[in-house]
């Protein structure tokens, strides 16, 4: 049953843009040393956040961030900014054309080809020219502050892999194939620690789909048959 959103949701998001905006502020002025190990889990915690951040924009776009209408729609702007430049409307408008038409010709996220060609695919159709222009100019401004090493790595290397996390953990694998339920969709087998360092728990989509309503941090309650 369809319960209202909390504040609680609104907690949850301001814990995970404060923990992106502190990580990149202090990255940003991090000594770059290819030798130390250390760079390289700063760049997988970043691309993790990167992806915290997109997941807190698609709750916005289900009306679980706060039951405030704006409040909700402003974290939606926020974080989907943040990310990469996204218009919230066009993801918000895209996202529920998926919902609506999963899984058929209508379905903005499915593509029936392989890996490759489905992301793609699923870049094409949320990406355009002027997110790449307003990126690059920030970019070249922001380099005149920042050393060009910090950018490239813990800038746009953990955003660009985060797409691959989105995409791989919350539209490949929950919607690759056919399925046998109503919802098109399948999810991981239960491990929770698991789901929710790959996706914030949307590896167990089947659930999405068939409660929408629940936040990320609520998916994990959730059951369903339907496993990988």
């Amino acid at each position: 049953m369809q319960k209202s959103p909390s504040n609680i949701g609104l907690l949850i998001a301001s814990i995970v843009l404060g923990s992106w905006t502190t990580s990149i502020i202090l990255l940003m002025q991090w000594r770059v040393n290819f030798a130390n190990p250390l760079l390289y889990l700063f760049i997988l915690v970043q691309m993790h956040l990167y992806t915290g951040l997109f997941i807190t924009a698609h709750d916005a776009m289900h009306g679980t961030v706060s039951p405030n209408k704006t409040l909700n729609n402003l974290v939606g702007y926020t974080c989907t900014l943040l990310y990469a430049s996204f218009w919230y409307p066009k993801l918000y408008a895209k996202h529920h054309q998926h919902h609506n038409h999963v899984h058929t010709a209508e379905d903005p996220d499915y593509h029936d080809g392989n890996f490759v060609q489905w992301y793609v695919r699923f870049i094409r159709n949320y990406l355009s020219v002027w997110q790449i222009v307003v990126m690059a100019v920030l970019f070249n401004v922001l380099k005149l502050w920042i050393p060009q090493a910090n950018l490239l790595l813990f800038w746009v290397m953990p955003s660009l892999l985060s797409t691959l996390q989105l995409f791989y953990f919350g539209t490949y694998l929950p919607h690759k194939g056919e399925h046998d339920n109503k919802h098109q969709s399948r999810s991981q087998a239960k491990n929770h620690v698991l789901a929710f360092f790959s996706c914030y728990f949307f590896g167990y989509h089947y659930e999405h789909h068939d409660a929408p309503w629940l936040p990320w941090w609520k998916l994990w309650r959730a059951t369903s048959s339907t496993t990988t």
